[in-house]
């Protein structure tokens, strides 16, 4: 028998009334996606945890805080893991396509190719942690998430415009740092 997806929005309703089931409900709705997107943010999977437990903390104490007609559940919590993290004012490292196909992966790749490709992942981290925080969240959301323009302008508190501006800055930086490190 098939289950019907949960209704994130009614679930936030029963959770206001401090309903325990439906937070279990909607946390194991929404865990997976948002330690994904923590991950992406943060350093290490310590600290994406870890927000994203504060972040699962906000949802139950402050469910009464959220408005449907202002958008989503997974809007609203985006807002708060992606603060969260941002607030942690941590090294930023993206987890590669690699490295999640890996965890999926049954054989192995090639040793020279997954070398390879490790090095390559380790100048990528290593050039990310020196953009800002507010950079390194932009391009995980852009490039790690999809997000739309509109979607980072809000979880930045900031318009789309300088999204754009953000992101641009972001990977001219990142381009220089990685053509630093190739020429060293």
């Amino acid at each position: 028998m098939l289950r019907n997806p949960p209704d994130p929005a009614a679930l936030m309703a029963d959770i206001a009334a401090g309903d325990r089931q439906a937070f279990d409900a909607l946390v194991a709705h929404l865990h997976a996606p948002m330690l994904r997107l923590a991950l992406r943010i943060s350093a290490d999977r310590g600290d994406a945890e870890d927000a994203l437990q504060s972040a699962f903390t906000k949802l139950w104490t402050h469910a009464d805080h959220y408005d449907a007609a202002r958008g989503s559940v997974a809007g609203w919590f985006h807002r708060i893991l992606v603060n969260l993290c941002l607030d942690r004012r941590r090294r930023i490292r993206i987890v590669s396509p690699l490295e999640d196909a890996a965890q999926v992966a049954a054989p192995g790749p090639d040793p020279f190719e997954a070398a390879d490709a490790n090095a390559r992942a380790q100048r990528v981290d290593a050039a990310m942690a020196k953009l800002s925080a507010r950079q390194r969240a932009a391009i995980a959301l852009f490039h790690g998430e999809g997000a739309s323009m509109a979607e980072i302008a809000a979880h930045l508190e900031t318009s789309p415009k300088a999204v754009e501006g953000l992101l641009a800055r972001a990977r001219k930086e990142l381009s220089e740092l990685l053509a630093n490190e190739r020429n060293r």
